[in-house]
């Protein structure tokens, strides 16, 4: 009785060892990949596509183009599926031009703390909003893209509602 008591005793211990080894080989393997992400990812979500570059698109607005450089998104990829569309942009707060769309995206929210003239980001699941001026936010978005070079973008979408073309480069 005594001997297979130590045998189970023995072997309890056998196997706590060898799992605490296995963990750690585990942890160790998992805590770097998870350094290798961080390094490779801004914003660690399942709708980021990593390793993936998309294409960039076309805005026209009043007859002037703006090229913007999609992001690595879910979203920013199911948008550039839907290309190309006319969206009538609603006027916000005179710093950004936005649209409700029937489709959904999926999201990978953030906050950017400031928004920059020329972003173009997703608010909740489908509202497409374009910003033409620098200001602070607390909401959170899903980034879609950027203008590249959006001088000029202010004067373009004007005031009240306007007609934005987006279309594939």
């Amino acid at each position: 009785m005594i001997n297979q008591a130590i045998s189970i005793l023995t072997g309890l211990i056998m196997s706590v060892s060898m799992t605490g080894c296995s963990y750690n080989s585990m942890k160790n393997d998992n805590e770097e990949k998870n350094v290798s992400q961080i390094q490779d990812v801004s914003i660690d979500d399942e709708n980021i596509l990593e390793g993936e570059t998309l294409e960039n698109i076309q805005i026209t607005v009043n007859n002037i183009n703006f090229t913007v450089t999609m992001e690595n998104t879910q979203a920013a990829q199911d948008f550039i599926s839907m290309l190309p569309i006319t969206l009538e942009m609603k006027e916000l707060n005179g710093n950004e031009k936005y649209c409700y769309i029937s489709n959904s995206f999926p999201t990978a929210t953030f906050k950017p703390n400031q928004i920059q003239e020329g972003d173009l980001m997703l608010y909740g699941s489908n509202c497409i909003v374009l910003f033409y001026d620098d200001f602070s936010t607390s909401y959170e978005y899903t980034a879609l893209g950027k203008i590249d070079n959006p001088e000029g973008l202010k004067e373009a979408v004007g005031t009240g509602r306007i007609e934005i073309n987006f279309k594939k480069e």
